[in-house]
């Protein structure tokens, strides 16, 4: 007699469940990661273009006049743009790129 094994829909059941517990443990570690990824490179970009607008006042005795005059004087290639699609603000009060906030990328 031929005996086939086969698994039961109990068995089956319980594999499905435990996928999507994982799945769901998973996921959202994911996408957080993702978004302070995100924060950081932003950040990041923020530090380097304050930077150079400080080495733009060394290097001219002036300050820049927005963020395309460090394009075409060549201190940067292009003005960056924001993971989440934000435009930095250049203030010529402070003469600054101020960070963005949670509230500025939709979070």
């Amino acid at each position: 007699m031929l005996s086939k094994r086969a698994f039961t829909l109990v068995e089956v059941i319980l594999v499905v469940v435990i996928v999507g517990i994982l799945a769901a443990i998973v996921i959202p570690r994911i996408t957080y990661t993702k978004v302070e990824a995100q924060k950081q490179a932003c950040n990041a970009n923020v530090s380097a273009l304050n930077a150079q607008i400080e080495l733009y006042h060394v290097k001219e005795e002036d300050w820049p006049a927005s963020l395309t005059t460090l394009v075409t004087d060549d201190y940067i290639d292009a003005v960056p743009v924001c993971p989440f699609g934000t435009a930095y603000v250049y203030s010529t009060g402070d003469y600054r790129v101020a960070k963005h906030s949670d509230a500025d990328h939709g979070l």
